[in-house]
């Protein structure tokens, strides 16, 4: 579950930056041609099936450790700690994993079926013609209740990233208070920036920032 967790980590780093090309105030051209390389390289598109690997695999093991913690106590205790025991979002993760899943899902037939499957007009460029997925998204995103679904969606993704993070990292056994208080800060700005990255490209859109 941390090693699965860690890589869909790795991923989101690289795919917020690939979609930060968006702000580059070039009509996107930076964010198409950056999409393109991702799509048109070898080795990405290997990549690509261990990333549909790893979200699957991390799905099936979150739900396994649901169940399991579940049946092990299918009586609550008298007295409800609360958050003295443990945070909301830490006894949350498994619906916030689903809210994540069917927002993946919709993403999905959004995004990634178009551009792998050719239903995405082209652009023109010096260097030859790529996908206009930057059209796409002003299209996608032209939508406000697209646009409330990706937010609510990376808030999800930031509570499940804020308990998610430094739990992979002290299930592959980095227990040293040093490193986890290291660890612990990494995760709260990551949880934060990363998710608020990734909502604030819906609204930019929506609001023609871009």
């Amino acid at each position: 579950m941390g090693l699965t967790g860690v890589s869909l980590i790795l991923f989101l780093v690289v795919h917020v930056g690939i979609n930060a090309c968006i702000w580059a105030m070039d009509e996107g051209q930076m964010f198409n041609k950056a999409a393109h390389f991702m799509g048109a390289t070898v080795v990405i598109r290997i990549l690509e099936v261990g990333l549909f690997a790893g979200i699957f695999l991390h799905l099936i093991q979150g739900l396994v450790l649901e169940f399991q913690n579940r049946s092990k106590r299918a009586v609550g205790y008298q007295v409800a700690m609360g958050n003295k025991g443990s945070k909301w979002y830490s006894r949350s993760m498994g619906l916030l994993g689903t809210i994540i899943l069917l927002f993946l899902i919709i993403h999905w037939k959004q995004f990634w079926v178009p551009s792998r499957f050719g239903d995405v007009p082209e652009v023109d460029y010096q260097n030859g013609s790529v996908h206009d997925l930057f059209g796409l998204m002003k299209e996608t995103f032209s939508q406000l209740w697209v646009v409330i679904l990706y937010v609510i969606a990376c808030i999800s993704l930031a509570y499940h990233l804020l308990h998610g993070f430094q739990s992979a990292f002290r299930s592959l056994g980095i227990y040293n208070s040093r490193y986890l208080s290291l660890i612990n800060g990494v995760g709260i700005g990551f949880s934060v920036i990363v998710p608020l990255a990734f909502a604030m490209m819906p609204v930019s859109m929506y609001l023609n920032w871009v």
